[in-house]
């Protein structure tokens, strides 16, 4: 699938998918990587070491800092991809260099799949 690069790296790795917004600042602990918004898909799930995969972010721009907080940590996703990524998405992958690629098909994505991200060139394919 082709999309438009938000910011540059590769990244390979196990698919971690929903079709839930997810809102950083409050719905991700930053210290364990776990979702902790209470009613989404992915509650209780850990998004560290996984390519994530979600429409759109949504919150406060706070969140951008908790992508910063969750890659110094060493919980943050390898990847994220999205439908249409935000500016607060935007913003926490530049400031913590996680490659990311929006305009995709996520529905074309599942849980657990393998997933290869070549961000530079908005290129993700899964195996």
């Amino acid at each position: 699938m082709k999309g438009r690069k938000i910011f540059k790296g590769k990244a390979e790795g196990e698919a971690l998918v929903t079709k839930d917004g997810i809102s950083f600042y409050g719905g991700v602990d930053p210290d364990t990587g776990e979702i902790v918004e209470k009613g989404h898909e992915l509650e209780g799930q850990s998004v560290a070491g996984k390519i994530l995969v979600f429409p759109e972010g949504k919150g406060s721009t706070v969140g951008s800092y908790v992508l910063y907080n969750l890659k110094r940590n060493g919980k943050a996703p390898l990847a994220i991809v999205n439908k249409e990524c935000e500016t607060i998405v935007a913003v926490g992958c530049i400031i913590s260099e996680i490659p990311c690629v929006d305009h995709i098909e996520i529905e074309k994505i599942k849980t657990g799949d393998k997933v290869k991200v070549d961000a530079e060139n908005g290129i993700v394919e899964t195996e």
